[in-house]
């Protein structure tokens, strides 16, 4: 994926399809509408599929160090799920899930607006660079900064919506962590009480840590946001553009299967590119709140303590369960809004 200021198309076939939706004339507000609804649905979509995967993942890399001689809470993958399971049931893979369900919705609705908004800027641009009528492509560049700008939207305190991410992670990754019996969390946690669902572990934060402890980890999330789906939209909307123009075709006139297949790959591709973030990320909000019993000062602190206590491994700690998450996970997230783009588009 060399990275141009702009590729011509090669063919007179497809000039009006690169992309659809970027060279739409629909009135602004309509589109906004349509692209917030598909990416409600795919964010829906991607919550149901996923948070079962999540669980495990974030379980894995926040399972405490153990002693000299001590078996870890889990050996594997496979040894979390099932000892999750036998535990705690099945629901146990859900814990979280009201919350992100809600905020991932807005928040991948919020991911799609701006993606397809920044698509829309970038085509008016690359269009007065046409040769012969034949219109640009959108250079990697463009793409990589309208999925960074996507992805941080969801953290930047803008506007009520925008606020959603922070608290969900934090939030969902704290339920997450909990064991069933309270006794293993006070071991890990002192002071904290055992959380019964999202609304009690949101006030019992904010009463006691005011919106610092509701945004905790905060800035490493939006690290992650704009560098992951920088590389997630890229990788996406890149395989899409280069089927569009090889087979000629709009972008509802691809199969299906094509959003499907390159969904794994953008999820991938983003995983793979931000995982060691994501697990300083999980270990500083289970971290706890009161200072006398944190185990991390800030995330350079975590990263530096990893390095001494786990080496390089430590950075990849569920790995496994994320990459078996990735696949399925964005696949249904990305047909579920071309499906649903391309019915809203019938109306």
């Amino acid at each position: 994926m060399s990275d141009t200021t702009a590729t011509l198309v090669a063919t007179d076939v497809v000039p009006t399809s690169i992309p659809t939706k970027a060279t739409s004339k629909e009135a602004g507000f309509l589109r906004a509408v349509k692209d917030c609804a598909s990416g409600t649905v795919g964010g829906v979509v991607q919550v149901l599929v996923g948070q079962p995967f999540d669980t495990v993942k974030v379980r894995l890399q926040t399972q405490p160090i153990p002693a000299a001689g001590e078996q870890p809470r889990y050996t594997g993958l496979l040894d979390c799920i099932r000892k999750t399971r036998q535990q705690e049931g099945f629901r146990a893979f859900y814990k979280g899930t009201t919350t992100p369900l809600i905020g991932i919705g807005a928040c991948v609705s919020i991911q799609f607006v701006v993606l397809e908004h920044l698509k829309r800027i970038f085509a008016e641009h690359n269009s007065r660079g046409a040769v012969n009528g034949l219109p640009l492509l959108f250079s990697n560049s463009q793409l990589y900064l309208s999925g960074a700008m996507a992805g941080i939207a969801n953290s930047l305190e803008i506007t009520h919506v925008e606020r959603t991410l922070g608290p969900v992670e934090h939030i969902r990754t704290r339920l997450q962590v909990q064991l069933k019996q309270p006794a293993h969390l006070q071991t890990s946690a002192p002071g904290l009480p055992f959380f019964k669902g999202p609304i009690h572990c949101f006030k019992y934060l904010y009463k006691h840590y005011g919106i610092r402890g509701i945004y905790k980890g905060q800035a490493i999330t939006m690290t992650r946001e704009f560098h992951g789906y920088g590389i997630y939209f890229l990788m996406y909307e890149y395989l899409m553009q280069r089927e569009i123009v090889k087979e000629g075709k709009t972008r509802s006139e691809l199969a299906g299967w094509k959003p499907c297949l390159f969904g794994a790959a953008a999820g991938y591709a983003m995983w793979i590119s931000i995982y060691p973030i994501d697990v300083i990320k999980s270990k500083l909000q289970t971290d706890h709140l009161k200072t006398e019993y944190q185990q991390y000062k800030n995330a350079f602190d975590c990263a530096k303590k990893i390095c001494v206590s786990e080496g390089v491994l430590g950075f990849f700690r569920g790995f496994g369960a994320c990459m078996w998450r990735a696949g399925p996970v964005n696949a249904a997230t990305f047909i579920a809004f071309e499906l649903s783009m391309r019915v809203l588009d019938k109306l």
